[in-house]
């Protein structure tokens, strides 16, 4: 019993922490900056769950996290909420290998995980919503949300594209650097 609410406390913590950086990085004025800082530190946060508390708070972490943002305004709309959560989990997935292996082996891990994500969304994103699924989801509403609209379809692939693997690499590498030193403060 005590483990379980452990597991979640530590993970709802760390989902907290995550919406507050993404609410806070929604107030950068320049959409790229605004990208690149948040998430940098989405996948900083996503990373340090996975390592410290494991795969399970990772995906958990991993699938609430989009949804959340889309609901406080900080996604850029439903459609990219599924791709968002599959690569997250994919980030997730393969960098819970690292919590085990030696630090050598963890930069590769990480390259793996950051590469796997942005092909989940480049294709998901790029190819399938803004280029295959396109002519059949503009102008489509679901819930009286629009699925896709011309100045995203514009603004996506962009966003969905070199952006993710530069975020995925960078909050990915900052916490493999303060994972020994959090695992040690934390007694894990």
């Amino acid at each position: 019993m005590k483990k379980n609410i452990r597991w979640i406390t530590e993970t709802a913590v760390l989902l907290a922490l995550l919406i507050c950086l993404q609410a806070a990085g929604s107030m950068i004025p320049q959409p790229l900056a605004k990208q690149l800082v948040t998430g940098t530190l989405v996948n900083c946060v996503l990373a340090v769950t996975v390592l410290l508390t494991g795969m399970g708070s990772g995906i958990v972490v991993a699938l609430i996290s989009p949804v959340c943002a889309f609901l406080l305004g900080i996604a850029p709309n439903l459609i990219t909420v599924l791709p968002i959560m599959l690569g997250n989990t994919a980030f997730v997935a393969i960098l819970s290998r690292a919590k085990k292996c030696a630090p050598r082996h963890r930069i590769g891990l990480l390259l793996g995980a950051a590469v796997g994500k942005f092909v989940i969304l480049y294709l998901l994103v790029v190819e399938l919503v803004c280029g295959i699924a396109s002519p059949a989801l503009l102008g489509q509403k679901l819930g009286g949300a629009v699925l896709l609209a011309p100045p995203m379809l514009k603004m996506l692939p962009t966003m969905f594209s070199w952006p993710q693997l530069v975020t995925a690499l960078t909050g990915g590498g900052i916490a493999l650097l303060i994972f020994p030193t959090l695992k040690k403060a934390l007694h894990k």
